[in-house]
């Protein structure tokens, strides 16, 4: 876990063990989201694109796990957001070393002005998609930029409190869309930005 080539909050490398986990194949939809609301009555984001099959954006680390709380009624099991931990692991999919999901190359960058409908492109090793593209993604942890030189090697779920909440991937926002299997962001949990969204997570059985 970790990059020697990255920001600071990448290092130092370290090797982390990850009890069973499943991890959404791609992002919550529009669709799935809308299923939520309309079950709940939960306020709408303030911002989403309209093919169902878009990622849902504009979401709070917030909504997200009110997102999780009711999937987890509705499917008897507990859903949860992925830790960094376990995000980072998804995304290397059992492969070390590698800066991206494919390899070490940078794709070529679109001129998307919102994100894709998700699952179009490569899967990488496990059958997930979109794990460093398209938007970034929630996680469960607080942040601290200085977290990996305290990290237990089992499990790490992040520092206890915070002020920001870690998120993965990367964004169709910016000049470079695709971020490294590696690399951290955080930002506030009460916020909600038209290129964050999140994929669920539950412990293996």
């Amino acid at each position: 876990m970790g990059s020697e080539d990255g920001r600071d909050d990448e290092r130092p490398v370290h090797r982390v063990w990850v009890d069973a986990f499943a991890i959404g194949v791609t992002q919550v939809t529009n669709r799935q989201y809308a299923e939520f609301v309309q079950a709940t009555g939960h306020p709408r984001p303030p911002a989403s694109f309209p093919d169902p099959d878009q990622p849902v954006v504009a979401v709070s680390w917030f909504d997200a796990v009110a997102f999780c709380d009711w999937l987890s009624d509705v499917e008897g099991r507990r859903i949860r957001l992925p830790s960094e931990a376990e995000w980072e692991c998804a995304a290397r999919g059992g492969v070390e070393g590698m800066r991206y999901p494919w390899g070490d190359e940078i794709p070529l960058q679109d001129d998307a002005d919102g994100p894709h409908p998700v699952g179009r492109g490569e899967s990488n090793p496990y059958g997930l998609y979109d794990l460093c593209e398209n938007v970034h993604e929630w996680c469960s942890d607080w942040y601290a930029a200085d977290f990996y030189r305290t990290s237990p090697e089992r499990n790490p779920r992040g520092p206890e409190s915070g002020t920001r909440r870690a998120s993965r991937g990367g964004s169709w926002r910016h000049q470079i869309k695709v971020s490294r299997c590696a690399a951290r962001s955080s930002i506030p949990p009460e916020f909600q930005y038209a290129d964050y969204g999140f994929r669920i997570a539950c412990d293996g059985e």
